[in-house]
């Protein structure tokens, strides 16, 4: 049997602990003489164990127990002995962290720039990248020095290309101010900012005319597949100021209302802060009524294009792209593309009474007029004539739409191009168009919310070049719910009764007489002024334009190489603008 051996405890007569290695009792199998002993592996902590010979520190401290036990002076505590402080040091600045998590992409000045160039060019690499903190220096002034050089030659490329800044532009006024017309009142549209005023459900008096149903096929035309914009010249279209329609005449002897107007008119004022042109309309208080009326030739007949864009149009009266070319092409092309997406196999929806405006036998377009009342206040009523121009069944039940189309003239001012945007980005066409063309989009919600519309479809439609404006393709048909999309446009229809309120309040304090509104062409007011009653008459006779400031649509030329006598807007009697389209 194997017997188990304890070693001898070596003693020290000299003092505590084991005595010095090299005595002769502390003789250990298979240890080396004179050679401390030290642990040689990291994790093991090897120290005193207790140590009965040094002064407590605690000991004369105020307020210690004599003879009583305190932590801190036990033999075997070491938290304030600091004999390993540097040993543990030591080791701990021989340890370094590995950051694992991923890295940040914070620009680094000192960081060369790599190019695609520098990337794959093996040979010349380590020659192009700096060595020395000064070269790196030197390279990035070079590059800052080349950005700044293609900064320049792009801001100078647009300069050329592209007219001048908005604040530059002069606008005209939309009618010649005479002078015996007396400036009663100036309404700044800082004013309509905080109005707001409520009005009840409307109800309708009376609706005319016929509709015919919507093609629904349009909605799925993509620029890809996009359909040439076609010409409706046998079908007219009327534009009757208030005064002039019968059915109001009709209403308003038999007292339904005391102001009379229509949804266009409503919409210029309901939409007067957001609009930059200039524009008038007529107001004629006849005994306790009001009436507001348009100017034959009125800017109300026509569409304005890039209106509250940063870049102004060219003034330049023989461009295309002048600001009354646009309008009166815009126009057409409402026109056309409201008659062309609708099913043409003479299906009509008949209502009480046929349009008031067409003679027996006459071809006209697509449109009902409801005539429709609310009420704005105790004894104060509204009445408007309300367009819509088109009809569809859903689930048995008749919906009204209204067809309006956005059009497009040259991606060089607009800054997007609708053949490469529409079918992937909808939105940024949409939204670049609330910047270039926010008035005309509001006014377009707001008439389809008076003619109580189920839906408006907005077409987008595009020059076949853009440099001729006389063909046009359909790109898209997007629809929208009014009450929708004048939340997404921020169209507050509280505010715009509100505007419409006031406006009216300050006309019923008036006079008997007529007066015209006109929005100053420069400053973000409307005036006020007291005009003749023969003012804007057949016989009513103004100061003439110079013959260079009378703006003259451009000329078409024929195939055959002929050319037709250009023809302006003015001269174009309103019932028959169809009979002149492009």
């Amino acid at each position: 049997m194997v017997g188990f051996e304890i070693g001898a405890v070596p003693h020290n007569p000299d003092g505590w602990g084991p005595p010095e290695s090299g005595s002769a009792v502390l003789a250990v199998a298979n240890h080396p003489s004179n050679v401390p002993f030290v642990p040689f592996s990291r994790s093991e902590k090897l120290g005193r164990i207790a140590d009965w010979t040094r002064n407590p520190p605690n000991a004369a401290r105020p307020g210690s127990r004599q003879g009583g036990y305190h932590a801190a002076d036990s033999a075997f505590d070491f938290s304030g002995d600091d004999s390993f402080a540097t040993l543990a040091a030591d080791e701990d600045s021989s340890f370094r962290l590995v950051d694992t998590s991923a890295k940040s992409h914070h620009h680094n000045p000192n960081r060369p720039k790599f190019n695609p160039r520098w990337r794959f060019n093996a040979q010349n690499a380590r020659s192009q990248l700096p060595q020395r903190r000064d070269e790196e220096v030197e390279a990035r002034k070079r590059e800052a020095e080349k950005e700044r050089a293609r900064r320049d030659r792009l801001y100078h490329l647009n300069r050329n290309q592209m007219p001048q800044r908005r604040e530059s532009a002069v606008f005209k006024s939309s009618v010649d101010i005479q002078p015996e017309w007396n400036m009663i009142d100036q309404i700044p549209f800082s004013t309509f900012s905080k109005l707001s005023f409520s009005v009840p459900e409307p109800e309708d008096l009376l609706i005319c005319g016929g509709l015919e149903y919507y093609d629904r096929s349009y909605d799925r035309i993509t620029p890809r597949n996009c359909r040439p914009l076609e010409r409706f010249k046998s079908r007219n279209f009327f534009k009757v100021t208030t005064t002039d329609d019968p059915v109001i005449r009709r209403l308003a002897n038999e007292d339904k209302a005391t102001v009379f107007a229509t949804d266009s008119i409503l919409s210029t004022l309901m939409c007067a802060p957001r609009s930059v042109y200039s524009w008038d309309i007529v107001v004629q208080r006849v005994g306790n009524k009001l009436f507001f009326d348009k100017r034959d030739g009125s800017q109300l007949d026509l569409l304005s294009v890039h209106e509250t864009s940063q870049e102004p149009l060219p003034d330049t009266k023989d461009d295309i792209n002048s600001m009354h070319s646009l309008s009166v092409e815009a126009a057409y092309i409402n026109q056309n593309f409201s008659q062309q997406v609708l099913i043409r196999d003479g299906k009509k929806v008949a209502f009480e009474e046929p349009n008031p405006f067409a003679n027996e036998g006459e071809e006209v377009a697509s449109v009902a007029y409801r005539y429709r009342r609310w009420k704005l206040g105790d004894d104060m009523y509204l009445v408007s004539r309300c367009e819509v121009q088109s009809v569809v069944d859903t689930n048995n039940q008749r919906s009204f739409l209204t067809l309006n189309a956005l059009n497009e003239f040259d991606p060089k001012y607009s800054g997007v191009d609708w053949r490469q945007k529409l079918e992937t980005q909808r939105g940024a066409v949409l939204a670049n168009e609330l910047r270039n063309n926010g008035n005309k989009l509001a006014k377009w919600t707001a008439q389809a919310l008076l003619a109580g519309a189920d839906m408006m479809k907005l077409g987008h439609v595009s020059r076949v070049h853009p440099r001729d404006h006389f063909n046009h393709v359909i790109l898209a048909v997007v629809g929208y719910k009014p009450r929708d999309f004048a939340v997404q446009i921020n169209l507050n229809t509280s505010n715009m009764w509100g505007i419409l309120k006031s406006i009216v309040d300050v006309c019923m304090k008036l006079k008997e007489g007529k007066y015209v509104l006109v929005k100053d062409p420069s400053k973000p007011q409307v005036r006020i002024y007291d005009v003749p009653q023969d003012a804007f008459d057949n016989d009513y006779v103004e100061e003439p334009l110079p013959e260079d400031e009378q703006v003259q649509p451009p000329v078409e030329e024929a195939k055959a190489g002929e050319t037709e006598a250009a023809t302006t807007v003015d001269d174009i009697p309103t019932e028959e603008i169809n009979d002149k389209a492009a």
